[in-house]
């Protein structure tokens, strides 16, 4: 395991106040905001420590305010039913004495039933695409990037994402209303399945709101565009192992009143649905004159 990925790993796991009380350190990534998917991984993590032997098959989040990278979360897990095959969960994050993120989340038992699943795209494999920091490189090269920006872009990750149509990161052009990335950690996880449920929640909220940019030539470094994760829905369908390239399909079927939409599937390599989200997220663009 890569020492970044042992930090995000130490990140998700919380430290343990109480029974149901957690606390989660913050990381700085691009900004002082705290990334989603962050608080999403956090918040999983503290529900699954009030849970045994059975595995979250879905979460359903809301951000409520944005999240101060600088200071630690804590995350308070209430125990609304544990059934004979159902465990329900809900968790409340807070910072600075107020909550930040909200989610409800259910867990199951294994149990048998009938098996379908879509079809996993045929695309590039991810051996024969470049890497997004490999991507960057290139367009640095020919002086497309500014080296200070590159420099962020091109820092090693816990999680490789690779494209399979990437982006040029300031000059997007208007493209089709889809993206799939394939993406796994940078090294070995334990035998977890918890853990691995966890950090693909962390990475489910990278390139998600992305896409709904996509048909309209943004990108997030576009000084115009005002986003932001609003809410995020994900269900977990089949085990996995996030050590090894998973394909993430998302597609945004509809934009409006400065909300875009988006839904993903993730695929295994063997071409298994393992997981699904659902998330709407602000996209608000302002006027030149605006500021």
């Amino acid at each position: 395991m890569s020492d970044l990925l042992e930090r995000l790993v130490e990140l998700i796991r919380l430290e343990r106040l109480d029974d149901n009380l957690f606390r989660g350190q913050s990381q700085v990534l691009a900004t002082k905001r705290v990334f989603g998917g962050q608080v999403l991984g956090q918040a999983l993590s503290a529900a699954g420590q009030t849970v045994e032997q059975r595995s979250v098959h879905s979460l359903h989040g809301y951000f409520l305010r944005a999240g101060d990278a600088t200071a630690p979360i804590i995350y308070s897990v209430e125990r609304m039913r544990d059934g004979g095959s159902f465990t329900a969960r809900r968790v409340v994050a807070t910072q600075h004495g107020r909550p930040i993120f909200e989610a409800s989340m259910s867990f199951h038992v294994p149990e048998s039933g009938p098996d379908h699943h879509a079809t996993k795209p045929d695309v590039t494999s991810p051996e024969d695409l470049l890497t997004s920091q490999d991507v960057v490189r290139e367009y640095l090269e020919s002086g497309e990037v500014p080296e200070k920006l590159a420099a962020r872009l091109t820092r090693p990750q816990p999680i490789e994402i690779r494209q399979v149509l990437p982006d040029h990161p300031l000059r997007p052009r208007i493209r089709v209303p889809y993206k799939q990335v394939w993406m796994r950690t940078s090294g070995t996880l334990p035998d977890d399945p918890s853990l691995h449920q966890t950090l693909l929640a962390y990475a489910s909220d990278h390139s998600l709101l992305g896409t709904a940019l996509r048909p309209h030539g943004l990108t997030f470094l576009d000084r115009r565009l005002q986003s932001a994760s609003l809410d995020h829905a994900m269900w977990f369908h089949r085990p996995f192992r996030f050590d090894d390239w998973l394909l993430y399909t998302m597609d945004t079927p509809t934009a409006s009143g400065a909300r875009g939409f988006t839904r993903g599937h993730i695929f295994d390599r063997e071409g298994r649905l393992v997981a699904s989200t659902c998330q709407e997220g602000l996209t608000r663009v302002r006027e030149a004159s605006e500021g």
